[in-house]
């Protein structure tokens, strides 16, 4: 039950951060490496804590595929971004790896959780457009 929870969680994080192009073009995660099944299951359990910080407008998506601080957040908050973030950078060096996709495409799987991101980010969290604005959705 665990591996088809995480296989299911991968699933759905797949579709969101390669987009109906990446899909088709078969970038994935090809290897459920301990790295990578370590990443999610931490993603997944600091999910509602990240979302609460969102809606309090402590932190927002960057445009770059990153959770960005606003305010003079306390270590808490501090390091469940830096969490996030390491787990996000892991999650996006391994699709880059996997699918043989070289060094200058790490921007591009970025660039493109930036914007699943930003189409998921409920009404009230802030978020930064490519332009590099930051709007309250």
């Amino acid at each position: 039950m665990r591996k088809f929870g995480c296989a299911v969680f991968l699933a759905v994080f797949l579709a969101g951060v390669c987009g109906m192009s990446a899909a088709q073009a078969g970038y994935d995660i090809k290897v459920m490496t301990p790295q990578v099944e370590a990443a999610l299951q931490a993603r997944k359990a600091r999910f509602a804590e990240l979302k609460a910080i969102k809606g309090q407008g402590v932190v927002g998506e960057n445009n770059r595929g990153y959770v960005e601080i606003f305010d003079g957040s306390g270590v808490f908050v501090k390091e469940l971004v830096n969490a996030e973030n390491a787990n996000r950078k892991e999650l996006y060096q391994a699709i880059v790896e996997q699918n043989d996709l070289g060094a200058k495409a790490m921007a591009t799987v970025e660039g493109v959780f930036a914007g699943v991101q930003r189409d998921k980010a409920a009404v009230g969290e802030k978020i930064q457009e490519p332009s590099g604005r930051w709007v309250t959705k």
